[in-house]
């Protein structure tokens, strides 16, 4: 019996042993098994996706209703403006901020309509530049004063209602106090501000300079600063420069580097009702502006070539995680403001990206569509156009 026991008591111990060595075998299979271990480089960028966040806004030019344009958007309920700016409205309401300069006052029917040289468009303006995503309007032009404080006030009121953002015309003085600071989800804040070289020979009333912005460098310097401590990105508009004319003037070239010097970061041009080229200038203190002089009309009653061209300006904005903001990758969507001529009369405005724009339509359209290209790029090689 001795013997069998002590046979058993190997027999046991040497089984211990075997599933003790098969259990470090597979313990050691799964922990000191080599491993993929990813790069420290690769770590790092997925790092930086995390912590960077990014928005796009989109800059379009002039708003400006003749009455030909407002008679055409006529209907027995009111006026409706959507068919005539539909076609774009995918470019607009992509982007997570988009701006435009509604150059014509929006005071509505009760103070009666009215087109150039005074101009008041109907509210239904604003409700077709909020329901293609437009959020914030920017009102200080040489058209501001046309139909004097009531249209203002009037317009005001709308813009309220509909809760946009408007800049550069205010109600009162309280109002003309507040940076239009816009805070996106992504966590970058953006400040507009809005100014124009005159109001056509109308005087600002006594008492009421806040009911538009003038250009007065003093003012623009403080506005900047105060933009600067509020929002991450400071959008500068003017509306200045000579009308009609498709190269930026030196006073165009000399404010906007006074932005950028002061450190904006954006600069939004308007009031030549062509397009300019865009370009990027350096700030005394190193920073980066991106400029575009003159974004051209985007729709109008205007039957001129160049000022039939307008367009969608888009840049990305992008902040890290030590606060860093840059804007890059200028994008632009050339536009065509398309009409028909019945008994003499110009009808049937509808608004086109001009990549789409047939010849039946423009004679030499692609043509057309090149040229306007390389005038945008001849500053900035580089610039993209959206949708190619």
């Amino acid at each position: 019996m001795k013997k069998y026991s002590i046979l058993l008591f190997y027999l046991a111990l040497m089984l211990i042993l075997f599933l003790t060595g098969c259990m470090h075998m597979q313990n050691g299979t799964a922990e000191n098994a080599p491993r993929r271990e990813v790069p420290v480089e690769t770590k790092i960028k997925q790092m930086d996706i995390e912590l960077e966040k990014e928005i796009t806004l989109v800059a379009i030019g002039d708003i400006l209703i003749h009455d030909r344009v407002y008679n055409d958007a006529k209907t027995s309920k009111g006026y409706d403006f959507l068919p005539m700016i539909e076609r774009v409205k995918p470019y607009l309401e992509d982007a997570t901020v988009t701006i435009a300069n509604q150059e014509t006052m929006i005071g509505g029917e009760e103070i009666g309509l009215s087109s150039y040289p005074q101009f008041n468009s109907p509210y239904e303006v604003g409700d077709a530049l909020k329901d293609v995503g437009v959020d914030v309007v920017t009102l200080a032009n040489n058209h501001t004063l046309d139909r004097g404080s009531a249209a203002i006030t009037s317009a005001i009121k709308h813009w309220n209602n509909l809760k946009m953002t408007y800049t550069g015309a205010y109600e009162n003085e309280a109002d003309s106090k507040r940076i239009r600071v816009l805070s996106t989800d992504e966590g970058i804040d953006l400040a507009f501000l809005s100014y124009t070289y005159g109001t056509n020979g109308i005087p600002v009333p006594d008492g009421q300079d806040y009911l538009v912005n003038l250009i007065d460098k003093d003012k623009i310097a403080t506005d900047i600063r105060e933009a600067e401590e509020l929002a991450d990105v400071t959008v500068i508009s003017y509306h200045f420069g000579n009308e009609y004319q498709r190269m930026p003037s030196k006073e165009q070239k000399d404010l906007a580097q006074f932005a950028s010097d002061l450190g904006a970061d954006i600069v939004i041009g308007h009031h030549p009702h062509v397009l300019q080229p865009v370009e990027w200038l350096q700030g005394k203190e190193g920073n980066k502006t991106f400029v575009a002089y003159s974004l051209g009309n985007f729709l109008s009653g205007q039957d001129e070539f160049y000022r039939r061209i307008g367009g969608a300006l888009r840049l990305t904005i992008t902040k890290d995680d030590e606060q860093q903001i840059t804007v890059k990758n200028p994008e632009f969507l050339p536009t065509f403001v398309d009409f028909k001529i019945v008994n003499g009369k110009m009808t049937q405005f509808e608004m086109f990206p001009m990549k789409e724009v047939t010849d039946s339509q423009l004679v030499d359209a692609n043509q057309h569509y090149l040229q306007i290209k390389q005038h945008l790029s001849q500053w900035l090689p580089e610039l993209s156009f959206i949708g190619e």
